[in-house]
């Protein structure tokens, strides 16, 4: 059933092109968010409000916190673990190397610190991306390697038992059975056919009752779905391009979304000064965890 919300807040305008993956960090109680663009790695910090800024090495599509600082990069030239205080990179694989025409977009971590991230053709000339595996102890691993065209809304269910994956470029969500001992997926099936819904499918977090909240590019709104895959509950966001969000703060209870300018017009962005920016709400479900990768 639908959960009560509190008004959107914007908390931090630093005018990203393309803002993204917003991760909350429990040990450091800060807000992580890139913009894929320009590009940028961004650090608020919730008890003094203050916001910090680095550069990464490269675009990145997606990212992982670790516990020791350090961040697990998925950029234009493979994976990487990078400082953005020291600035240090050590280079570790290219799954995409074989593939010039793809770059790495939405990935995640799962229950047990390994990150599942998925490719796409940059020009989108078909369904040539790929799902793949990357832990500390395996390396790399395929995953899946056919119907993606553009990925997103990586996330799992309270128990990791259900992984998912959203695809904007056809607006369909897919559930998978998810092996938590191995990494494995198996079962696919349709989750949520949202071509029927504004805009269009973007990044999604999973709340503690198991309901999955989607941001909907170019829709201006949050899509609450039930586990069963039912619309419960549409929630508009003032913003044109939302693109992802977690849950963070003490208790879990506070929505973070990350929004885009990306080829909004002046009259758009004077009428929508929140774009670009990071955005909250107060939300009456707890989200889950954030885990580290490693």
């Amino acid at each position: 059933m639908p959960v009560e919300v509190g008004e959107v807040r914007l908390v931090a305008q630093t005018e990203d092109v393309l803002g993204e993956v917003p991760l909350w960090d429990a040990d450091r109680s800060a807000l992580t968010w890139i913009d894929v663009l320009k590009p940028g790695f961004h650090r608020l910090d919730i008890s003094t409000g203050e916001t910090k800024s680095a550069t990464p090495p490269e675009k990145l599509g997606s990212y992982a916190l670790c516990r020791d600082g350090n961040v697990l990069v998925s950029g234009r030239n493979g994976m990487a673990i990078w400082n953005p205080e020291t600035g240090s990179l050590e280079r570790l694989s290219h799954p995409e190397a074989d593939r010039p025409g793809n770059i790495l977009n939405d990935g995640r971590t799962d229950q047990r610190g390994r990150f599942l991230v998925a490719s796409m053709d940059k020009m989108l000339s078909g369904p040539k991306g790929r799902l793949w595996q990357v832990s500390a102890e395996g390396g790399v691993a395929l995953m899946q390697d056919e119907d993606i065209y553009l990925p997103n809304s990586i996330c799992w269910s309270p128990d990791g038992g259900t992984f998912y994956l959203g695809d904007s470029h056809t607006n369909l969500i897919f559930a998978y059975d998810y092996d938590l001992d191995t990494g494995r997926i198996s079962n696919r099936r349709l989750f949520a056919d949202t071509k029927d819904l504004p805009g269009d499918v973007d990044g999604s977090s999973v709340d503690s009752q198991g309901y999955l909240w989607n941001t909907r590019y170019d829709g201006g709104c949050l899509v609450r779905f039930s586990p069963d895959g039912e619309v419960d509950q549409i929630i508009e966001l003032g913003v044109t391009k939302p693109t992802h969000l977690t849950f963070g703060g003490k208790d879990l209870k506070t929505a973070y979304i990350t929004t885009a300018r990306f080829r909004l017009p002046p009259e758009k962005l004077a009428a929508e000064p929140f774009s670009g920016g990071l955005l909250s709400m107060d939300v009456d479900v707890a989200g889950l965890p954030e885990p580290f990768y490693g």
